[in-house]
């Protein structure tokens, strides 16, 4: 802890530190975050989960990315692809600002040496970044840039200060040997939440630090959440792996139990009459429609995806095999912390958030997928994030300890029980979201009758500490305490989006209101945490772009003069 540069408190077995910035997470959003923070002059601390660079969703797989050249045919091309998949909630002005953060920032990471694919001209072909590769890159860019990173240091709570402002965070240090300090405290003058979103620990690949951690801390400080009904994101993958990339079953055939064709089955539309059937029997796959090229092709661009089946010597070319899908929830979902406006603040002062634990609907509304969009929003939202914390951070010194508050509750404050089970919690809030005739086909009667079950156990958990003395006393307890609580806001939120639109639009699908409202174009916020609030927001449309994008740069030359 030493090495961290933490001040160590013999006496409390506490350790502290200040900053500019603290990053929450270390996917690339938070890595993006904390080098525009650094690049504009601030002291900035990352804290990850994991480790930076190897933990989360992008880090163990290969991702699609948004690129797109600064062409206005291509460009204009590439923002209908989505629009109307998405039920028409994306606004033009943020398309077009990520769209050339992207190429920016890709442009970067070839200067920076990513190694991008060359195609038969020498051009190189940015449309997509193998995890390892580029995390790999984005850690070693940001400890360059003298961000310190402190891997294994999952975050319980935000720090307020009597005005509530956000100040800082404190958590826990996994890692900690014997007699070091397993909880820490970063006094900082902005934090940006880069947590990702969640998944519920469905155990798809790289998710299982995605807990919806950020989604919680965040609205105990007072933030409000974004389209989290737009949630209900299952990946489709084999039922022996947790690798959940799709992108190779567009050449696939899908059979029922008995060997039969399902028609009309495919990774894309198709997903629908796959979570039907897998209802009530089991699904196979085949991927008999690739030829020899596509066949090379698919191994030589994403090898992992053949691990298992190789392990198992499967021919998945050939053999047929069981397929299921696994609920990404808010990862592959667009729902996450509303964004109050162009440098990703959250409208709580001093509070930021990018990457999937922000909402997504302002590119792509209702519906997104894998990578692609997501990556493209993760880049770009992490580096106007880290640049909004910076011109925040650099109006105002990080605070001394005195008159900061935890702004924590649920789990970390209140009576001690011996018999809390955290486990039992996340398999309770499991047996509602996992189910496809609750999530994936929704009703308003299933979720009525699932809030009720979770209202009732967050009134049960929301004041009571697991085990003698406070949660912060046990490292393992604590940590996956928080997990479940956060999991179970996260559901809450949900669930109480999807009741309030009454209709059928991305991937929000109503079998009692199965058409589209033209009179629902907005989207709906949720704030709170005993009681949630849903209200509704106004959609930009192309006629709003213009003003907009003038605000946005207006921002942009304001945050900068006042940080100079």
């Amino acid at each position: 802890m030493a090495s961290n540069g933490f001040g160590f408190d013999r006496q409390t077995g506490h350790a502290d530190t200040a900053a500019d910035v603290l990053v929450i997470g270390g996917g690339p959003a938070g890595t993006w975050a904390a080098l525009a923070a650094a690049e504009a002059g601030a002291r900035v601390v990352l804290a990850d989960k994991g480790h930076c660079g190897t933990s989360g969703a992008t880090a163990a797989a290969g991702t699609a990315i948004w690129h797109v050249q600064p062409e206005r045919a291509a460009r204009e091309a590439a923002k209908a692809s989505r629009y109307e998949l998405g039920g028409r909630l994306a606004e033009p002005h943020w398309m077009d600002r990520v769209l050339d953060q992207t190429y920016a920032g890709l442009e970067r990471l070839s200067q920076w040496g990513y190694p991008f694919p060359r195609d038969a001209s020498a051009r190189e072909q940015r449309a997509s970044l193998q995890g390892p590769e580029y995390m790999r890159l984005m850690r070693r860019r940001a400890k360059a840039a003298g961000v310190r990173i402190l891997d294994h240091h999952p975050a319980l709570e935000l720090l307020r200060d009597e005005a509530g402002a956000v100040r800082g965070a404190r958590g826990l240090h996994r890692q900690a040997a014997d007699g070091a300090p397993a909880h820490w405290t970063v006094r900082a003058s902005a934090v940006v939440i880069a947590t990702g979103g969640c998944a519920f620990l469905s155990r798809a690949l790289g998710c299982n630090v995605l807990t919806g951690d950020g989604y919680l801390m965040a609205a105990e400080a007072g933030a409000a959440l974004s389209g989290m009904e737009f949630s209900s994101a299952y990946g489709l993958g084999p039922a022996f792996s947790s690798v959940t990339k799709s992108l190779f079953y567009q050449w696939a055939t899908f059979y029922d139990g008995l060997g039969q064709e399902i028609e009309g089955a495919g990774s894309a539309r198709g997903r629908g009459l796959i979570a039907k059937t897998l209802q009530t029997q089991a699904v196979y796959a085949r991927l008999d429609r690739a030829d020899a090229r596509v066949r090379a092709w698919m191994r030589a661009s994403q090898p992992n995806f053949f691990l298992p089946f190789d392990r198992l010597g499967i021919d998945p070319f050939t053999q047929r095999f069981p397929v299921t899908l696994r609920l990404e929830g808010t990862v592959r979902g667009t729902g996450g912390l509303r964004l109050a406006d162009a440098h990703c603040g959250t409208g709580v002062a001093g509070l930021y958030a990018a990457g999937d634990a922000a909402t997504r609907e302002l590119i792509c509304g209702g519906f997104t997928g894998g990578g692609s969009h997501n990556a493209a929003w993760a880049l770009s939202s992490g580096w106007w994030a880290g640049q909004g914390a910076a011109a925040h951070a650099a109006r105002r010194a990080p605070p001394a300890a005195a008159g900061l508050q935890g702004a924590g509750s649920a789990g970390l404050r209140g009576e001690p029980v011996a018999e809390a089970d955290s486990a039992a919690l996340v398999q309770a809030v499991q047996a509602e979201v996992f189910p496809y005739e609750r999530n994936w086909f929704r009703d308003g009667e299933a979720l009525a009758q699932s809030l009720q079950r979770l209202d009732a156990l967050w009134q049960h958990w929301r004041g009571i500490v697991p085990g003698a003395g406070t949660a912060l006393s046990t490292t393992g307890q604590a940590l996956r305490t928080r997990e479940a609580i956060a999991m179970l806001a996260t559901a809450r939120w949900m669930y109480r989006s999807a009741l309030a639109r009454t209709e059928t639009r991305g991937m929000h699908r109503r079998l009692d209101h199965p058409a589209l409202d033209e009179a629902q174009r907005y989207r709906l916020l949720s704030q709170g945490l005993d009681e949630i609030r849903i209200t509704r927001e106004r959609v930009a449309d192309a006629a709003d772009a213009a003003d907009a994008a003038d605000a946005a740069d207006a921002a942009d030359a304001a945050g900068w003069q006042e940080a100079a």
